[in-house]
């Protein structure tokens, strides 16, 4: 065996599900409030629909019959107009530091990835927001394979409804496993929002999965509208793929910064924080080899972000090594160069880590996750024109 057949398990796909009556509902589209009023069209009250909310999600219940507590004749109704019905997975992948990343069929010729990451003090999982991603960052392997469509609220819940229940199952426990849930898997969350803030209220339920808002983290490249949108609605934690300390090297690597340049960025960032659960905001930062790295990019970041220099706002810096892929064009920072560039920054007093990488035997890194998107966005040719003009700037 080679080294990465030996550090990967891959398990084949479980059977497929049951077929579902035609036209009738998958519960798992609804936050508590739409399934009350789920409810409520079929004569039933609100605490009917609470006992359906903690079987499907706390119990991981799909057959209306074993949900005992319900009247049978609501259980029949059920039957005939609704159901339970996780997204088929199409592989799963077993890391050697016991990272699983889960491939689930969206249709039309569409996947998405889901990833688990266990801890000694938590279970984490990144969940995808849509197939694809239309904002086409550089370093970013789902931005390179373009963008097909948003997800549903009902395909971002699923994937967090199977992951807990398979692992519970797979481990023979009947508590919590997932304590930690982030938006950071194939797509911009803030770019499908009217699905998202949904999915994020189940997450939140005390009678669902009841995470702490301080442990539900959404990132975003920075759609400047939908994070104020997202102070009102349904504040969680808040990372921001920052990248670059200036307008003109983000342009090139984060393309929505032309029309969201990180001084309006930072502006949204502290109006946030006005309501965000943690007292901070994360910006996430990958590191590529000379491009972004140098410690002069590290000085311009704290000009930018201490108080006492630029417009200034409470952050901590992940730094991220860079996960290289063959049509990015781009190289990972020396270990020695991440160490530099996170000094100079902790000792400007600003809290920074390195993110450990972890799952990189089955391509679930950060910035890994490629799926299987039918691309209506041609961002092959895009990414061609990005290189090109980068390599301009280089020469």
């Amino acid at each position: 065996m080679t080294t990465t057949e030996t550090a990967t398990a891959v398990v084949a796909a479980p059977a497929a599900a049951t077929a579902t009556p035609a036209k009738t509902t998958n519960l798992l589209e609804f936050d508590l409030d739409g399934l009350a009023a789920f409810c409520e069209k079929l004569g039933e009250k609100r605490f009917r629909a609470t006992q359906l909310f903690r079987w499907i999600h706390q119990r991981g219940a799909r057959d209306f019959d074993a949900m005992s507590d319900l009247a049978k004749a609501l259980r029949d109704k059920l039957k005939g107009c609704a159901h339970v019905q996780a997204l088929p997975v199409i592989s799963e992948h077993v890391s050697a530091d016991g990272t699983v990343k889960w491939l689930f069929d969206v249709g039309g010729g569409n996947a998405v990835e889901a990833v688990f990451i266990p801890e000694d003090d938590r279970g984490t999982l990144c969940v995808s927001s849509q197939a694809g991603c239309a904002v086409g960052c550089r370093f970013c392997s789902t931005g390179h394979q373009g963008f097909s469509r948003n997800l549903t609220t009902g395909e971002i819940v699923a994937q967090l409804w199977f992951a807990e229940h398979a692992l519970r199952a797979r481990l023979g426990k009947t508590e919590r496993i997932i304590s930690n849930v982030v938006m950071m898997g194939m797509g911009e969350p803030l770019q499908n929002y009217s699905a998202l803030v949904p999915a994020l209220r189940v997450m939140l339920d005390d009678h669902a999965y009841g995470l702490s808002r301080r442990r539900v983290t959404v990132s975003t490249s920075g759609v400047v509208p939908m994070i104020d949108r997202l102070a009102q609605d349904c504040p969680v934690a808040l990372a921001v793929s920052l990248h670059a300390p200036n307008d003109p090297l983000r342009d090139n690597l984060v393309p929505l910064n032309r029309k969201y340049p990180i001084e309006e960025l930072l502006a949204a960032c502290n109006r946030y924080l006005e309501h965000a659960p943690r007292d901070f905001i994360t910006f996430e930062y990958c590191m590529l080899d000379g491009v972004n790295d140098q410690l002069e990019h590290a000085q311009q970041l704290i000009d930018l972000v201490k108080p006492a220099r630029g417009a200034g706002v409470r952050c901590k810096f992940n730094l991220i090594p860079f996960n290289p892929f063959p049509a990015s064009g781009l190289l990972r920072s020396s270990q020695a160069q991440v160490l530099a560039f996170g000094k100079l920054l902790s000792d400007a007093g600003i809290v920074t880590t390195v993110r450990k990488t972890r799952g990189d035997d089955i391509d679930a890194a950060c910035g890994q996750l490629a799926g299987d998107v039918k691309d209506r966005t041609k961002a092959a040719e895009r990414m061609a024109k990005q290189r090109t003009i980068a390599l301009k700037l280089v020469t």
